[in-house]
């Protein structure tokens, strides 16, 4: 039935010799290279990890320094368009306060130039008066105390003339 032969024991050496060389020969590298191969895959993956949550970790970080420069740049802006609000504040104070000025001294001009205007229209009126009396009556007047009643008659009328003026004037600012 079974008849084992050398021939059989042999082959079955043979098996075996050529699964222990395999084994040395071929098994050994490709295990250690299969198992090189999934370990840098590993750290591969384990360095992309690491690699991602330290970008997700800068993009914060990135994210909260925008948001704080954002938060800078409309203060300064803030702070910027107030200070020039304020400065265009004062300067239009100074400017009214300088147009007054020079409208109170140019109204002061005006009124110092017409009252000397008048002085000079007064005593020349006097003048006038005197010497029209004087032919009307056919002597030189010297006399200081009929000056003097010129000169005051004629500022009666002026302050008359004057007193009409300002009620046209006030009349017409009502109007206005």
């Amino acid at each position: 039935m079974l008849d084992f032969s050398v021939t059989f024991a042999i082959t079955i050496i043979n098996i075996i010799i050529l699964c222990i060389i395999l084994r040395a020969i071929l098994f050994k590298p490709v295990t250690k290279f299969m198992a090189d191969r999934t370990r840098r895959v590993q750290d591969s993956i384990e360095q992309s990890e690491k690699d991602k949550a330290q970008a997700n970790a800068l993009l914060t970080q990135y994210t909260a320094h925008l948001k704080t420069v954002e938060q800078e740049a409309e203060t300064i802006i803030r702070t910027a368009r107030e200070h020039a609000e304020a400065e265009a504040e004062k300067i239009i104070a100074e400017s009214r306060v300088s147009a007054e000025q020079v409208l109170a001294n140019a109204r002061k001009q005006i009124e110092t130039e017409q009252k000397a205007a008048l002085a000079v229209f007064r005593q020349e009126a006097a003048n006038l008066v005197v010497a029209a009396t004087g032919r009307l009556l056919g002597r030189e007047i010297k006399s200081e105390d009929d000056s003097q009643y010129a000169a005051m008659l004629l500022e009666e009328a002026a302050l008359q003339n004057e007193a009409m003026h300002l009620g046209e004037t006030t009349h017409q600012a009502d109007k206005h």
